[in-house]
């Protein structure tokens, strides 16, 4: 059963911001990176886990990236969970906007609107040579390209790789705007998504919906709970 106090606050909120993370789409059976199965925690290689999601694996050994990626990081078939389809509710409202540092694809699924993916999308693939957008499942077949012979790679951020800036100052932006920041399935330890925080409207509450407890050094709430469940109760 759902707070009568937490419903209120989604209830007057105009301008809520999700800020989310893996845990989102544990639910749709895509493994999370940091917990006890998670992808980076499972690998027996000796090397860390960010090397094969990284700019410079990818340069120097593009095979080795690309097998990882292929084998670890695509989940076509995953649907959809209640996170999503609430939250995507509420985007379509014009009452919320969701910054996800997921690349699944998930929220565009449910038709999320004023959606920001901070970290890009590994449906959106191209080729480093032409530039040219490459559908992903060509790329799932050879991350060779067709066209031109380049390397195909998907339009997510690596490690090493910047940002892109308009994701950036779109997130800001929403930040300044919200009267509630709910952070959902995410240990607001990787930066610098975490350092939207720091931009956050002063006088709006923020909610933390997670399985493992967060220390943000900031005032907030936390509920400790699988998020499937608070969404499940959620009316919206």
């Amino acid at each position: 059963m759902m707070d009568t106090q937490i419903q209120s606050l989604f209830d007057n909120a105009k301008h809520i911001v999700f800020l989310t993370g893996a845990g989102v789409s544990t639910a749709s059976h895509i493994p999370d990176y940091r917990s006890k199965n998670g992808l980076y925690s499972t690998d027996t290689t000796g090397k860390p886990a960010e090397y094969y999601l990284s700019h410079a694996c990818l340069n120097n050994e593009p095979d080795v990236f690309y097998t990882f990626v292929k084998e670890n990081m695509y989940y076509p078939d995953a649907k959809p969970n209640v996170i999503h389809e609430k939250q995507a509710e509420l985007t379509r409202q014009d009452r919320a906007s969701v910054i996800t540092q997921n690349v699944d694809d998930l929220y565009n699924k449910v038709d999320t609107k004023h959606l920001v993916e901070f970290h890009g999308n590994l449906y959106h693939v191209y080729c480093q040579k032409c530039k040219k957008a490459v559908d992903w499942h060509e790329y799932l077949e050879s991350d060779v390209h067709k066209g031109c012979g380049g390397i195909l790679r998907p339009g997510i951020v690596l490690y090493d790789e910047g940002l892109n800036q308009k994701n950036i100052v779109d997130s800001i932006q929403l930040m300044q705007q919200a009267d509630l920041v709910v952070i959902v399935g995410t240990s607001m330890r990787v930066y610098p998504f975490a350092g939207l925080l720091d931009y956050r409207n002063p006088s709006a509450p923020v909610l933390a919906i997670n399985q493992e407890k967060l220390n943000l050094g900031i005032d907030f709430t936390m509920i400790q709970q699988d998020a499937s469940k608070f969404f499940d109760d959620l009316n919206c």
